[in-house]
């Protein structure tokens, strides 16, 4: 979760401008788009567990990551996979309540943020593939 809690408040600009930050996460997919406005909750999973030394999906769509890596309970610093009207949602578990979810993920209202989702929506729990039981709470400190 370090390198995630250090993005807290990268924002979109808004206008012709754009994040040169969210511009970066985007480079670690495929897509590789060049602005702010591009969905890019993927682009910042990938980013993130990227830059913790561990292999990506490199797809900027989020629902790649539903069968990334192996599954997992959930628990802090997990891939959590949603479902989203037209698409899909990713970021890192931060806590639930009876209700609800809470994720550190970008492209969450225009940027870095932890934010709460139905969990009804949850498609997936996930992590590294190269990860045993004994490594997740490492992992879950890096991302």
């Amino acid at each position: 979760m370090q390198i995630a809690q250090k993005e807290l408040g990268q924002a979109e600009v808004a206008g012709a401008k754009h994040n040169k930050r969210i511009v970066e996460y985007h480079q670690r997919t495929t897509l590789k788009a060049k602005d702010d406005e591009t969905p890019w909750c993927s682009s910042f999973v990938n980013w993130c567990v990227g830059n913790a030394g561990y292999s990506v999906t490199g797809s900027a769509a989020a629902k790649s990551w539903a069968k990334y890596g192996q599954s997992c309970k959930p628990h802090e610093g997990c891939i959590v996979v949603m479902t989203r009207t037209g698409g899909g949602h990713v970021g890192f578990y931060v806590r639930e309540t009876a209700k609800y979810v809470y994720v550190l993920g970008g492209n969450q209202s225009n940027k870095v943020s932890v934010a709460g989702f139905d969990k009804g929506r949850i498609i997936a729990y996930r992590l590294p593939s190269e990860l045993n039981v004994q490594d997740a709470m490492v992992y879950d400190a890096k991302v």
